[in-house]
């Protein structure tokens, strides 16, 4: 039975929150512009007024993450008093959208599904939010907080730590070992928040940027 209530201007939004209840309860896979439009209880014609393909949908949504996390790490970065307090803050950040909105985590980083690249609003989050990134590591280059060194190796650094973590969170196995890491989730990530000169310094003595081969 569709939903005849919906005006046409939140049609957009009734389909991406329908569809990543969708993903939440039942994966990736069971998405499909009927059952989208099945599950947001219109009629199976109305997505095709905003999504020509299931995969313009992913997409969409994908974007809408990458806004999301930039808004949430800038916030995160403004309300920090110091720039090594910044650098925490953005890593506890990620992690904790990560778990907050899976669905959204999932289909940011599976090119394959959703096609990211080729939206300029998802390259200008994605810029923005290293952006940050780098503005907070060269303040506290500055302030002497965080080492000196090749900052696009701290930033990698930095970045591939907190995806890990959220991967980890997100996909079960950090729930899975709590018990032996001695920790919940949250609180094992404030540790890791506070291990943070360990993983900053080894990535300034090392300089190898993500993505770079490493000799030996």
């Amino acid at each position: 039975m569709t939903r005849a209530s919906y005006h046409h201007g939140s049609l957009r939004e009734t389909l991406v929150r329908a569809c990543l209840d969708l993903i939440r309860a039942e994966g990736i896979g069971a998405v499909s512009l009927r059952r989208v439009a099945r599950e947001a209880g219109v009629s199976p014609g109305a997505p095709y007024h905003h999504f020509a393909d299931r995969a313009e949908l992913l997409t969409a949504i994908a974007t809408d993450g990458f806004l999301l996390l930039e808004k949430l790490v800038t916030a995160a970065r403004d309300a920090a008093p110091t720039p090594y307090a910044a650098l925490s803050a953005i890593l506890q950040t990620y992690v904790r959208f990560a778990h907050e909105q899976p669905a959204y985590f999932h289909l940011m980083f599976r090119p394959e599904l959703a096609h990211p690249d080729k939206s300029p609003a998802v390259q200008n989050a994605v810029n923005c939010t290293f952006d940050v990134l780098g503005e907070v590591v060269a303040a506290g280059q500055r302030d002497g907080s965080i080492p000196a060194g090749d900052p696009q190796a701290l930033i990698g650094a930095l970045w591939a730590l907190a995806h890990g973590l959220a991967a980890l969170w997100v996909d079960g196995p950090l729930d899975g070992r709590v018990q032996h890491l001695g920790a919940p989730p949250d609180v094992l990530l404030d540790q890791v928040a506070a291990g943070l000169p360990v993983v900053l310094a080894g990535a300034a003595r090392s300089g190898v940027r993500l993505g770079e081969p490493v000799d030996g």
